[in-house]
């Protein structure tokens, strides 16, 4: 019986300092389904069972246990039953974690939105566009090259726009033009494109030093709002989704997510050394809020100048508990809009007669940030090195996590759209598209 009883306090012992050493790994977990959950429910308009059975089911999310309560919109998880954690929805911010139980009644301010445009035509509105066949295009081949990444490779929609027309369009069980998806780091894009439209109107500078107060003393006072967009300012940063991180902490427990690349040093020379950061991004959020004289101008620019100035009346950035949009990550739209914000880009800034900046603009995003090997703009994805080798060089495009593309293709007067739930095979999807087109 002494044997027995020393045996379970043994074991005992071990469970408790595997829950310790693991109490970070189980925090991020549960909060990454809860969080993931409440904006597929609540924004995605999905199930709680849609959901964990396709975009929570990866190891080691799927150990987590998910509580939905409809009425009240939230979500709770449970990482093995050993923590847990609180994701609520805000009408206009979308979901988000919160650390204590004052967040959950906190007052918050929401952007001020635009009516859609029903009765115009898409992609100026949300009407249907008169049918356009093309004679220079082979309809059953771009059917089968779409076709090919659905299935097995998770496709969720796919569409492809010429000259303004959408020949194209295809959505996986369950999904529709009306599905609003996650676009992950297809915020960055969106996000640097704010600066864009406030470099047009002569309200910013992006050369100018980045202001952060901080950096006053030392050496990173040197580092510009260029820099930040091409990603190369040196400053240290750890993205990496497999293992705690700079990434998944900022994501998962930071109340502010614009601080935390603030306050690393640097780890490179300045303009010398790339590195992908979704810190930058949201720090590049921060100096868009300051910018601003209010909140409340900060919240209502990106859809005033941009979002709903286009007609992405459906997209919705949510923000991190502080209020500031969380533009490394959680924009989500339908296919539709987001295939407008492409349109934008293939017109080089003008939409529908307005330019809300101009082909200067396009130039500098596609322009290859310094010692990105040509594959990185500001804030952009490029092929000026021809990584995906059937594709034009100057096809450029927004990445996100699991394969949500943007595709601009300026010569071949193409948008292309893909949303899915893992990595395909982009060159022979691309050079399938390409060759539809005759």
């Amino acid at each position: 019986m002494k044997i027995l009883k020393r045996m379970l306090l043994l074991i005992a012992v071990i469970l408790i300092i595997l829950v310790i050493s693991n109490y970070p790994k189980l925090n991020i977990l549960a909060g990454y389904s809860a969080k993931n959950t409440a904006s597929s429910v609540f924004l995605g308009q999905r199930t709680l069972e849609f959901t964990d059975k396709t975009d929570n089911n990866f190891s080691p999310v799927n150990l987590a246990t998910d509580l939905l309560d409809i009425k009240n919109k939230f979500v709770v998880s449970s990482a093995l039953g050993l923590l847990t954690r609180k994701a609520v929805y805000r009408e206009g911010l979308g979901a988000v974690l919160t650390l204590n139980g004052n967040d959950e009644t906190a007052s918050y301010l929401v952007p001020k939105r635009a009516n859609a445009d029903n009765n115009t035509p898409f992609p100026y509105g949300n009407a249907p566009q008169k049918d356009t066949v093309f004679g220079n295009i082979n309809y059953k081949k771009l059917r089968e090259t779409v076709g090919a990444v659905f299935g097995k490779n998770k496709s969720r929609a796919v569409l492809v726009i010429y000259k303004d027309q959408l020949v194209l369009e295809k959505y996986a069980d369950g999904f529709d033009k009306d599905s609003r998806i996650l676009g992950w780091s297809m915020t960055k894009s969106l996000m640097g494109t704010v600066f864009g439209v406030l470099q047009h109107q002569n309200k910013i500078n992006i050369y100018n030093k980045a202001p952060i107060a901080s950096w006053q003393k030392d050496a990173r006072k040197n580092i510009t709002i260029n820099n930040l967009l091409q990603m190369n300012s040196g400053l240290e940063w750890d993205e990496n989704y497999d293992e705690i991180s700079d990434a998944t902490k900022m994501l998962f427990l930071e109340r502010d997510m614009t601080k935390m690349q603030a306050e690393k040093p640097l780890q490179y020379k300045t303009n010398a050394s790339w590195n992908y950061s979704s810190g930058t991004s949201n720090l590049l959020s921060g100096i868009l809020r300051d910018h601003f004289k209010t909140h409340q101008e900060y919240l209502d620019f990106w859809y005033t100048n941009l979002i709903d100035k286009i007609g992405m009346n459906s997209m919705v950035v949510e923000s991190d508990l502080a209020g500031n949009y969380v533009a490394s990550s959680y924009a989500w739209a339908t296919a539709r809009d987001w295939a407008k914000f492409g349109l934008l880009y293939l017109h080089n800034g003008n939409w529908n007669g307005e330019a809300l900046f101009t082909k200067k603009w396009v130039d500098y995003i596609t322009t290859p940030s310094p010692t990105s090997n040509g594959t990185y703009g500001a804030h952009f994805w490029l092929n000026a090195e021809k990584q995906f080798k059937d594709v034009p060089k100057n096809m450029y495009f927004a990445d996100g996590y699991q394969g949500q593309r943007v595709y601009v293709l300026p010569d071949e007067d193409l948008v292309i759209v893909r949303f899915g739930l893992s990595w395909f095979e982009e060159n022979i999807f691309l050079k399938g598209v390409l060759e539809s087109i005759i």
